[in-house]
């Protein structure tokens, strides 16, 4: 039966190129000869050839060998994922090992044996399709991390309070440092740290996400350093961790202040030695990953509670960003409303609706407890409600305890966190679901505040 491949065989012996053609043409679908390698140009495209035969040798008396290297040089040039066997009726060792080094895959002396020749092909074959499946997914891979890296995430805004922070977040994403973003729920610190990779060295690999809220304690060493088949019950086969995923990219770990003491010292020593063990295995893989962490907690103070490691808050807090409430972004609120106005008009069919003077004034004035969650949740809900294309005072149904009008001096950033969170849950009768999502935050993330501020 015939393979399903072609064979291109190069020799100035006329004898020769009849007695292969003749030899393969049984077994492989396209043989190709040509007496004069500079006739190579003229095939077209020669990278659908799957194995190309080349003498050594192809002016009289010269034997050494250079004109096959000369021309295999060209060959991988063009094509390096075609295998090339070299064929020579003069045996040289050391001109068989500058062939290898030089790119090919095999060696064989005229005269050949049929049997071993055929063989030799045959593994040459197979070896060519295997490069060229790897080439392939190398490339669907890059194409891959492109399109995810390519996601649009725009950073919108001119304040003085933003600019400060992209001018900080520009400059350390050119190092490897690892970062700490702080700041409110919804303020965008995953964008920041989009940012940050996309501007990175290490921005050719992807940007992984792992929101630490959403992972059970007793899971977090599965989900960041993997698993071998057996480790645990439910193992039923290997599992890569996120640190793997993330290798030679950035690890973006979300929620780094819900993150418990026992599961903090295993990411110290990961963060330290630079290697991980997978559940279940007693080998060492090394990582080289760029770390980026989050949270919404005062980590310092977590410290001196006894709640987080200070050896761990130093490791991941290299350079430290504090990412602005849009409460103080001034008139970023506005282009904000206004992206987030287009953006759910064009999704909804309800084109041309603008903000009028009265409602740029309201939306100005409220202190956004959610920050830009909030704005856009506030936005999308508007555009659906409106009517006739026009935007009314109505339709803005604000907080109004939160308003600038009402004196907040005196209250604290956990204080009013808890405030919301006491309504969100009396409002939803207990449903943590339904209050999570109209915090913003996921049911995990409203959870372990409970716990928190002992609700």
């Amino acid at each position: 039966m015939k393979q399903i491949g072609k064979i291109l065989i190069i020799d100035d012996n006329k004898g020769v190129l009849s007695a292969l053609e003749l030899l393969l043409q049984d077994t492989y679908q396209t043989i190709t000869t040509l007496s004069n390698p500079n006739a190579i140009t003229s095939l077209g495209d020669i990278t659908t050839y799957d194995v190309i035969l080349l003498d050594m040798n192809f002016t009289s008396r010269i034997h050494t060998g250079n004109e096959g290297i000369y021309w295999l040089r060209k060959l991988k040039e063009i094509t390096p994922d075609t295998a090339v066997i070299m064929m020579t009726a003069f045996g040289d060792i050391a001109l068989a090992v500058k062939s290898l080094k030089e790119g090919a895959i095999d060696f064989v002396l005229k005269p050949w044996d049929n049997e071993k020749l055929l063989g030799t092909i045959h593994a040459a074959f197979q070896l060519g399709q295997s490069q060229k499946k790897v080439r392939s997914l190398k490339q669907n891979e890059k194409k891959l991390k492109h399109l995810i890296n390519e996601k649009k995430h725009p950073i919108i805004g001119h304040s003085a309070a933003l600019t400060s922070v992209l001018k900080i977040a520009q400059k350390v994403a050119k190092t490897t440092a690892h970062v700490l973003i702080t700041g409110e729920n919804g303020t965008g610190k995953e964008l920041i740290a989009r940012l940050i990779h996309n501007q990175s060295m290490q921005n050719q690999e992807i940007l992984v996400n792992v929101d630490i809220s959403t992972i059970p304690e007793s899971l977090f060493e599965s989900a960041l350093f993997g698993h071998v088949k057996g480790a645990f019950t439910d193992a039923k086969n290997d599992s890569i961790g996120k640190f793997e995923i993330a290798d030679k990219g950035t690890l973006f770990l979300d929620e780094i202040g819900n993150l418990p003491l026992q599961s903090q010292a295993k990411l110290l020593k990961v963060i330290q030695q630079k290697e991980i063990v997978r559940i279940g295995s007693n080998k060492t893989i090394p990582v080289d990953v760029r770390l980026i962490c989050a949270t919404n907690c005062d980590l310092n103070k977590m410290v001196a509670d006894g709640h987080f490691r200070e050896d761990l808050l130093y490791r991941i807090n290299t350079i430290h960003i504090e990412v602005p409430p849009l409460r103080e972004r001034g008139k970023d609120i506005l282009e904000l409303a206004v992206f987030f106005l287009n953006k759910y008009a064009h999704k909804y069919d309800k084109k041309g609706i603008k903000l009028n003077e009265a409602i740029k004034k309201k939306l100005l004035n409220y202190r956004w407890p959610g920050n830009i969650r909030e704005l856009q949740h506030t936005m999308e809900r508007c555009v659906i409600l409106s009517e006739n294309n026009t935007l009314d005072l109505g339709d803005f149904v604000l907080n109004k305890h939160t308003s600038k009008s009402l004196q907040l001096t005196d209250i604290t950033i956990d204080e009013m966190e808890k405030h919301m969170i006491t309504n969100a849950l009396k409002k939803h009768e207990g449903n943590y679901s339904a209050a999570a999502e109209q915090l913003g935050i996921t049911r995990q993330t409203l959870y372990n505040k409970t716990k928190r501020y002992n609700l």
